[in-house]
């Protein structure tokens, strides 16, 4: 493989400019005036470098994306959403491995180098929506995990537990769960299930929780009382927490004190007018916050773009982030806060470190985000896949 030596650029989190020798996949030097003879040079003098986006929660399986425009049919309840999900799959040829293969292409260009995604799991579609994240992730230059995914619930939708634990039989990554109380009306039931399943497995666990207020946030004690006797902290995240940013300070920030504690990551995608969690608060706990798109034009809806700088910029947004070094927390949940939810290794700008890297023209991370230009050079592994 040849040596590629970015010329002059500036590291993210460094205070000056450094040139990055990449030798064998791998980031092996950061610092000024690098000599490599026989190494390729690329110019990006003045131009800041992030480590690869990570894209934490998303659902590639569902994605109507490099198809014809599908105008939006459901309602604005997620009980409509989800039907409207169950009704119209099959018709539109979900789970599409070519179209989940264009996103995963979009994500790419657009500096994305891993993927967490919730993939459905229900006796209609059975492993089918998995099989086809791993067709299209085969070919793409894109680290995906998966997430066996409930979406229509668990305890009310039987014959789907099997399905979940077939899916980490077969290497799925993680398990997911999906509002214990609201969906399935039995949060002890559920919890035990897909904690079982966690632990048995040796699994990540992703929740999505929707359910809002003191219920929403009853549920997300349960989750942090569950991980920490079990053990798994840094191996669960909690995807969208809606009641987190509904709840009392007092009761916030007795929740945000069990996350650091337990080891309980946060992962947002700040939709529409749902909550947001409260990411200066979790962040200066110590707890881990990721973000991602959530759904990417599909039967939920019609927006998402793969660009991992511009759902950044979304978060910033609503957390009403003006601030550089607030702004800034947005750009972190999409670099290192998504590979912690993960649990990647070598990840970063450090010597060691995978070579996922993305350089954009700007000055700094808090215009990266807000204004989230087009992408100057992307490398994965070391290789430049767009420049």
């Amino acid at each position: 493989m040849t040596d590629v030596l970015l010329r002059g650029g500036h590291p993210w989190g460094r205070g000056a400019p450094a040139d990055i020798l990449v030798r064998d996949g791998r980031i092996h030097l950061v610092a000024p005036g690098v000599e490599a003879p026989d190494a390729r040079i690329v110019d990006i003098a003045g131009q800041l470098v992030l480590p690869g986006l990570v894209e934490a929660h998303c659902h590639l399986d569902k994605t109507l994306y490099g198809g014809p425009w599908v105008p939006h049919s459901a309602d604005d309840t997620l009980a409509g959403r989800i039907g409207n999900d169950l009704g119209r799959r099959a018709e539109l040829g979900v789970p599409s491995a070519e179209r989940i293969g264009a996103l995963l292409a979009r994500m790419s260009a657009a500096g994305t180098a891993h993927v967490r995604t919730h993939t459905d799991i229900d006796p209609q579609v059975g492993l089918r929506g998995v099989e086809a994240v791993l067709e299209a992730a085969a070919s793409a230059p894109v680290d995906v995990r998966q997430v066996a995914f409930p979406q229509h619930g668990v305890l009310i939708n039987p014959g789907t537990a099997e399905l979940l634990e077939e899916a980490l039989k077969s290497g799925v990554e993680a398990v997911g769960g999906l509002d214990p109380a609201g969906i399935d009306r039995d949060p002890v039931r559920h919890l035990d299930l897909i904690f079982g399943l966690t632990e048995r497995y040796g699994a990540h666990l992703d929740l999505h929780l929707h359910d809002g207020g003191s219920l929403g946030g009853w549920e997300l004690e349960l989750i942090t009382e569950r991980t920490r006797a079990l053990g798994l902290g840094g191996r669960v995240t909690v995807s969208h927490a809606y009641a987190l940013g509904q709840l009392d300070d007092a009761y916030q920030d007795r929740l945000i004190q069990g996350f650091a504690e337990a080891g309980v990551a946060i992962a947002t995608a700040a939709v529409y007018s749902f909550p947001v969690p409260p990411i200066k608060k979790l962040r200066a706990a110590g707890v881990t916050v990721a973000c991602g798109h959530d759904g990417i034009r599909d039967l939920w809806g019609p927006y998402g773009s793969g660009d991992m700088l511009e759902r950044a910029m979304h978060v910033a947004y609503r957390s009403t982030f003006r601030r550089d070094e607030d702004i800034e927390l947005a750009l972190e949940a999409a670099t290192y806060g998504g590979a912690r939810a993960l649990g990647l290794e070598s990840y970063g700008l450090s010597p060691g470190d995978r070579a996922d890297l993305v350089v954009v023209p700007c000055g700094g991370a808090a215009e990266a985000v807000v204004v989230h230009p087009a992408r100057t050079l992307v490398m994965k592994d070391g290789v430049v896949l767009h420049n």
